[in-house]
């Protein structure tokens, strides 16, 4: 009986294989001559893992156990980066909603969007390390740095996506609105907003726990939060209490991932 299937399945597998173009075979090409010439300006030493193995298995045994004796100071310090992720996710939504709406090419017209895309390409392009180093020499060291830092770069990103999410809106309660002599406002708030807003929820929640992990790396650069105890004893050479800081980490990223994923199921 499976035999008499084979020739039906060899031919339906025949008929249903997509068809490799010239194009598909040129970009894998391209994109392996691209790897190959990188390699020696990524300094690419696979064999080093190897031939220093046993170094790397001494170095991560130090690790264990890890030490959580000052585990209220990283607590303390995982609470200050929460609020440096909530604030700097907070402000990037209020300024990534207008901006949204001026990078869509279905709301303004081209010489409105234009700019501002540039404007975010700018905000993404530059790392949120690179902005906290910035604001710490403006605003001095602490966790406000690192909330500017997370605002201007998360905003970029935001816009970029929420942009995205209204251009792909339907059209037709935008129209409805606008053959009843509705203003332009109001086709946003009626016919555009309640579209979008539930992707809009779901790219807000992903940011943020995006932010978290960005705000304790931040804050190695003086930024506050545990990015600055975790920068301390690395610097210190104590890698138990490093590994300690570094589940902390784990284990509230992991958190808030299930928490948010659970709530963007829900909305979208």
């Amino acid at each position: 009986m499976s035999s008499a299937l084979n020739p039906s399945l060899a031919t339906l597998a025949s008929t249903t294989a997509p068809k490799r173009s010239l194009g598909w075979y040129l970009s894998w090409g391209i994109l392996l001559v691209l790897l190959a010439a990188s390699w020696k300006g990524a300094d690419m030493r696979p064999l080093d893992l190897w031939n220093d193995s046993g170094n790397m298995v001494s170095y991560a045994a130090e690790f264990f156990p890890p030490n959580f004796s000052q585990w209220q100071i990283y607590v303390q310090e995982m609470l200050v980066t929460l609020q440096i992720a909530l604030w700097g996710t907070a402000l990037a939504v209020v300024t990534a909603v207008p901006l949204a709406l001026l990078a869509s090419s279905n709301i303004v017209p081209w010489w409105v969007y234009q700019p501002v895309r540039r404007v975010l390409d700018a905000c993404r392009a530059i790392n949120e390390m690179v902005f906290a180093m910035l604001f710490v020499v403006a605003v001095g060291l602490g966790p406000f740095a690192g909330v500017l830092a997370l605002w201007i770069h998360t905003s970029g990103t935001l816009a970029k996506l929420f942009s995205e999410a209204v251009e792909a809106i339907d059209p037709q309660p935008v129209e409805g609105i606008r053959s009843t002599g509705a203003s332009a406002l109001h086709e946003i708030i009626y016919g555009v907003i309640p579209q979008v807003m539930p992707l809009w929820i779901s790219y807000t929640l992903y940011r943020f726990e995006a932010n978290v992990r960005s705000a304790s790396v931040v804050g190695m650069v003086g930024a506050g939060g545990i990015g600055v105890v975790l920068w301390e004893i690395i610097r210190g050479f104590q890698y138990a209490e490093t590994c300690a800081v570094m589940l902390i980490i784990v284990v509230t990223v992991s958190v808030i991932d299930v928490v948010s994923a659970r709530i963007r199921k829900a909305l979208v």
